[in-house]
């Protein structure tokens, strides 16, 4: 075969191995997902937000907030438990490549340019724990936790965004779908997260 028959060859082995993983991937996240409600808590309390913003009467935005504030609460609940059960997981097979092609298997290749999913969501459901809001805030206290939560959940979408495709592919997504892009979710996560957040970057790179 000519050079130029290799390069399709290789091409399509590649393009088949990187649909392999990625669905590999799905499956692995999607099993430890479907017992839980995060998916759709998520979604809830995102569109939650805007309606208790619209929200003109006082009272029903109140009520709207209490409910918002223990959904807020389940979706920890549960994310504490997706983190457990995920951390059972073998590391060969959570780690996220850092690299921004998706090339198949260079997370288990190359490890130093990869995190570990399993810290990615303990440090996720942290964040999200740290960011529900207390019963007895004002107004504007409870409008500026509710503007962090979204970009906490936000974060976390393309954290398993990531995962399960790539960096690229989750900020396009993000964008897309939110209409915001990756870098104004990181300036709008709580410092801590942000700082947690880049250190499990920046780990493996050492």
């Amino acid at each position: 075969m000519d050079f130029l028959t290799w390069i399709i060859v290789g091409s399509i082995g590649i393009y088949v191995l990187q649909g392999m993983e990625h669905r590999r991937r799905v499956r692995l996240l999607g099993a430890h997902l479907a017992p839980t409600q995060v998916e759709k808590l998520m979604g809830g309390l995102i569109e939650g937000y805007m309606r208790a913003l619209d929200e003109k009467d006082p009272e029903r935005q109140q009520q709207v907030w209490a409910i918002l504030g223990n959904n807020e609460k389940t979706l920890a609940d549960q994310l504490e438990r997706l983190a457990k059960t995920f951390s059972q997981e073998n590391a060969q097979d959570t780690r996220v490549s850092t690299l921004p092609l998706a090339l198949p298997y260079f997370d288990r290749l190359i490890p130093s340019h990869t995190f570990d999913m399993r810290e990615a969501l303990k440090l996720h459901a942290k964040a999200v724990r740290a960011a529900c809001a207390p019963d007895d805030l004002d107004l504007e206290a409870r409008k500026h936790l509710a503007f962090t939560m979204t970009a906490e959940l936000l974060l976390l979408q393309h954290t398993c965004h990531w995962f399960c495709k790539t960096r690229t592919i989750a900020s396009m997504r993000l964008l897309a779908r939110q209409k915001t892009s990756y870098e104004q979710v990181l300036k709008n996560v709580e410092p801590s997260t942000l700082k947690s957040y880049q250190h499990l970057l920046a780990a493996q790179s050492k």
